[in-house]
């Protein structure tokens, strides 16, 4: 094996290099058909020199006598005839080859690269259009769904304006009759001197507008306004609207069927005191007064700190008089020996005239 070797060496001393390690991890299709060239390559090759290496020595071989003559002989040049070159140049193919097969498969790579491309796309795009699809069944379905809507919608509608058409006429009659009625109520309350001011469930207003037998005009009496209320027990009050000239029953009450009885004596009461209210409310407007009926007491505020007391008899203007109870200042009575007016008896109107002018006040 030693004097293998030595040959190996004096002929070729590439051929003692070991041929390496043909065992590669797993890779990509490409890169192992690069493998396997280059295996196949080196394999050419190290046979190629190993045959070379076989004829030199089978023609060495066969021109000695002895083998020590093998071993004292020097090594012969090496040829550079035909084998050699014949060699070169498969080396050459060989290596464009390869170069051609590396150029092949980068191209390979990049077609294969491209396919997977333009298949992701064409998987997005079917995705896609499977999407498309779904959302038009969706708005397919929202459309049958609304043009279900409108069909029902104008079939309500149809319902709708037929029934207001009737209620439409039926209205228009209602109005007539309101119209009438309405005159017929100007009518009655024309002739019951009572005109309907506001109502609802449980409350109505009303004003009584009497015609007095005297000579004052009913204009010059002020309507009187009344709350009428009722409860569930069958039950009335009346009240007189405050701002109305004071009557003595400010508030009455009864049972439902009384209310007509009720408002009758109210206004003959109104009416029995004409002259007297009437008075009061022109004296209103130019003194600082308070009328109270029950006590039939008339307080004249003169200024901040004098109060005068008046009190108008039954039966005035016609049978009873006026005549001044008292007169204070700051709460403390004041002497009125002085206070004598010309006229006894002076009306109520008078009365009011004299205090404001008197110094002794």
């Amino acid at each position: 094996m030693a004097e293998v070797r030595a040959v190996l060496q004096r002929c070729d001393p590439s051929l003692l290099d070991p041929c390496g390690d043909l065992d590669q991890p797993e890779c990509s299709e490409a890169a192992m058909m690069i493998l396997y060239l280059t295996d196949s390559r080196r394999i050419q090759k190290v046979l190629w020199r190993q045959l070379s290496v076989l004829d030199s020595m089978m023609s060495l071989l066969e021109g000695l006598e002895s083998a020590q003559q093998l071993m004292t002989q020097p090594c012969p040049p090496q040829p550079e005839g035909g084998a050699r070159s014949r060699w070169k140049s498969l080396k050459v193919e060989s290596r464009s080859g390869t170069e051609e097969t590396e150029t092949l498969l980068r191209s390979l790579q990049d077609k294969v690269q491209q396919v997977h491309n333009r298949r992701q796309k064409l998987t997005q795009l079917v995705q896609h259009l499977h999407n498309q699809k779904q959302q038009s069944e969706h708005l397919a379905e929202s459309l049958q769904k609304a043009q279900d809507a409108l069909r029902l919608c104008d079939r309500q509608l149809t319902q709708l304006r037929v029934e207001s058409e009737a209620v439409f006429s039926q209205l228009i009659s209602w109005q007539q009759l309101r119209d009438e009625l309405q005159v017929y109520v100007s009518a009655v309350q024309d002739v019951m001197q009572i005109k309907l001011l506001s109502f609802n469930h449980s409350e109505l207003c009303v004003e009584l507008r009497p015609r007095p037998s005297s000579s004052l005009s009913s204009s010059e009496l002020e309507p009187l306004k009344l709350s009428v209320s009722w409860t569930h027990d069958d039950r009335f009050t009346v009240q007189v609207n405050e701002g109305t000239a004071g009557l003595v029953e400010d508030c009455m009450s009864g049972r439902r069927s009384e209310l007509s009885a009720a408002l009758l004596e109210v206004m003959q009461c109104y009416v029995g005191q004409a002259e007297l209210l009437c008075e009061i409310q022109a004296l209103r407007s130019s003194f600082p007064i308070d009328w109270r009926p029950a006590q039939r007491l008339l307080i004249y505020l003169k200024s901040a700190s004098q109060v005068c007391h008046l009190e108008v008899e039954e039966g005035y203007p016609s049978s009873g008089r006026v005549r001044l109870l008292s007169v204070r200042r700051d709460g403390q009575p004041v002497d009125t020996s002085e206070l004598k007016p010309q006229k006894t008896d002076l009306s109520l109107t008078n009365w009011l005239v004299f205090l404001c002018s008197s110094p002794v006040v």
